[in-house]
C-alpha cells in the first residue's frame, strides 16, 4: 500500500501541532552536519574490538548526556582488538609507483619496517596436492590471490557506450573470472577465500610467505572493498581495481617485480565491546518500548559514512528532537548503537539475551541499516498484527514525510542480515526501514570511498523526522 493520505481529520490538534514540530526542526534547527563531522571526520572508522570503537562510544554517552539524554555504554562481551596506524605501499619495480591500497582489517603489520618483497600468482591447481608442491615458491613473497578485472571502468560507463558485442563479451570475461576465482574452493586448493583472505589467507602464511594481496573492486572507479584477514604474521592488503591490475599484468608478464610494504597496526588481543544504549523514560508504562535501532561498528577502509554512520546519526538526531517535543513520553523511548554487526548482529543478539524484560516489553523496533538515501519502504518481519498500527501511523504523517513510503506489510526481515533480525526471532515487531540506494552497494558500501562527502543530508533529513515522528506516535 502506497500511502498519500490526507491526514488532518485523522489526528488531533496536539498530534499535528507535535508532527508539525517535528518536521520543523528536522530541517531548520538540523545538527545533523555537525554531529556528521565530529563522528565521520574526527572519529573516523568504529572497527569492532578497535580503540576507535570506544573512543566513539565514549562520544556517544557524552553527546546524549550533553542533551539530557540517559546514556550509558554496555558491555556485551569481547573481540579481537586492532589498531591501524599507516599503509604505505609502493611499487618499486620494473617501475616505481605509490599504489593505492590499505591493509586488510585485522592484518598483522610489518613492525613499522619496510618489507620489500617479489610477488607471485595464484595459480590454478587440479587438487589440493598440487597446492601443497607449489607452497614452497611462495615462501618469502606476496600472493596475488584475487582476480584480475577485465577493465575498471564502470559498468555504468560500458552501458553508455560500448557496442553490444564488447558488452556481451565483457559480461562472459567476468563471468568466467568469477568462476575461476571465487567460490568455496579455491582453483583446488582446498580452502576458501571467502570475503576477506579466509582459510587461504591462514595456509599461505603457514608456508612464509611475505604477505597476501586482493583487490574486490566494486562498479564505481575507485572503489574496493576492505574486509578482513586472521591472519597474524603475514600482513594481508587490498590494492585498488587499476593497481591491482597493474602488479598483476606485470607478475604474469614475468617483469622483475618488486613491492615494498610499511605497514603500522597492532594485535591488541581480546578487547572488551560495548553497545551503547541511551533512553527517555516513560513517564506513564516505563516497561513497554519503543526501540530505535542501528549499529555503530563499521568496516574500516574509509569512515563508514552510509555503513552505517547514517543510521546512527538518524537515531541521534531523532532522539535529540524527541527529549524537546515529547520529554515525558507515555512508553520508554529506547535506542541502542550495537557494535557487531559486521560480526554477526553479535550486540543486538547480546542485548536481547541480556535483557529479556525489554524484549518482552518491546511495542516495535524501528531498524535502519542501508545507505543514505530517504526512506521508501518499510517492512513488517511476519507479524500479522503490525499493519494495524504501521498503516495508522503513517496515515498520520505530513504529505512531505510520508508520502514516498510503501508499507509492504508481513514478510521476512528487512535486509541481508541486519540488527532487526535481532529481535524479530523474539517476536518483537521489529521493522526495517529500507532506503533509497545512492549506488549504496555499488559504490560506498564497505568500501574505502564510504566518507562524509557521500551524505545526501536532505534525505538524511528526511529519514529523521520520518523516525521521531513514527516513535512518537508508537509511543
Amino acid at each position: 500500500m502506497l500511502f498519500a493520505t490526507p491526514v488532518a481529520a485523522q489526528q488531533d490538534s496536539t498530534t499535528a501541532a507535535v508532527l508539525s514540530r517535528i518536521q520543523r526542526l528536522a530541517t531548520d534547527s538540523s545538527r545533523t552536519e555537525m554531529l556528521a563531522h565530529k563522528l565521520l571526520d574526527s572519529i573516523g572508522p568504529r572497527l569492532t574490538g578497535s580503540p576507535d570503537i570506544k573512543r566513539a562510544n565514549d562520544w556517544l554517552v557524552a553527546t546524549y548526556r550533553g542533551w539530557g539524554i540517559e546514556a550509558r555504554n554496555e558491555q556485551t562481551g569481547t573481540w579481537r582488538g586492532w589498531r591501524r596506524g599507516h599503509s604505505h605501499i609502493d611499487l618499486v619495480s620494473p617501475r616505481v609507483r605509490s599504489l593505492e591500497g590499505t591493509m586488510l582489517g585485522f592484518s598483522p603489520g610489518t613492525r613499522r619496517r619496510d618489507v620489500l618483497a617479489a610477488t607471485i600468482l595464484l595459480p590454478r591447481f587440479d587438487d589440493s596436492t598440487q597446492f601443497v608442491s607449489w607452497l614452497p615458491n611462495a615462501r618469502g613473497k606476496l600472493v596475488l590471490v584475487a582476480a584480475p578485472q577485465p577493465t575498471c571502468r564502470p559498468r555504468g560507463d560500458w552501458v553508455a557506450n560500448a557496442t553490444e558485442a564488447s558488452q556481451l563479451k565483457l559480461e562472459r570475461t567476468r563471468d568466467s573470472l568469477a568462476r575461476e576465482w571465487t567460490g568455496r574452493n579455491v582453483r583446488g586448493t582446498g580452502y576458501s577465500l571467502a570475503i576477506g583472505t579466509g582459510e587461504l589467507g591462514l595456509r599461505l602464511e603457514e608456508a612464509g610467505v611475505a604477505g597476501v594481496v586482493t583487490s574486490r573492486p566494486k562498479d564505481a572507479w575507485g572503489t574496493y572493498d576492505v574486509f578482513e584477514t586472521y591472519n597474524t604474521r603475514a600482513p594481508a592488503i587490498a590494492l585498488s581495481c587499476e593497481d591491482y591490475g597493474l602488479v598483476f599484468r606485470l607478475t604474469e608478464s614475468g617483469a622483475p617485480v618488486r613491492v615494498r610494504l610499511n605497514l603500522d597496526a597492532d594485535l591488541l588481543g581480546e578487547r572488551p565491546v560495548f553497545n551503547t544504549i541511551a533512553m527517555i523514560r516513560g513517564a506513564v508504562r516505563p516497561d513497554e518500548y519503543v526501540v530505535l535501532s542501528a549499529h555503530f561498528d563499521t568496516w574500516d577502509g574509509a569512515s563508514g559514512a552510509t555503513d552505517n554512520g547514517t543510521g546512527t546519526l538518524m537515531m541521534m538526531e531523532a532522539m535529540r528532537l524527541l527529549r524537546l517535543v515529547h520529554p515525558r513520553p507515555r512508553r520508554t523511548i529506547l535506542v541502542g548503537h550495537w557494535q557487531g554487526e559486521e560480526q554477526g548482529s553479535v550486540g543486538s543478539r547480546a542485548f536481547a539475551e541480556d535483557h529479556p524484560d525489554v524484549v518482552r516489553g518491546m511495542q516495535v523496533l524501528l531498524n535502519q541499516d542501508n545507505g543514505t538515501g530517504r526512506v521508501l519502504r518499510i517492512s513488517g518481519a511476519g507479524l500479522p498484527d503490525a499493519a494495524e498500527h504501521m498503516t495508522r501511523w503513517l496515515a498520520q504523517l505530513p504529505r512531505a514525510v510520508g508520502s514516498q513510503i510503501t508499507y509492504r506489510g508481513p514478510g521476512a526481515p528487512a535486509g541481508r542480515g541486519s540488527d532487526d533480525q535481532s529481535f524479530a526471532c523474539h517476536g518483537v515487531p521489529a521493522f526495517g526501514l529500507n532506503s533509497l540506494s545512492w549506488s549504496y552497494g555499488a559504490s560506498t558500501w564497505h568500501s574505502n570511498r564510504d566518507t562524509y562527502d557521500k551524505i545526501v543530508f536532505d534525505d538524511l533529513k528526511s529519514n529523521v523526522a520520518l523516525v521521531a515522528m513514527l516513535a512518537y506516535l508508537a509511543s
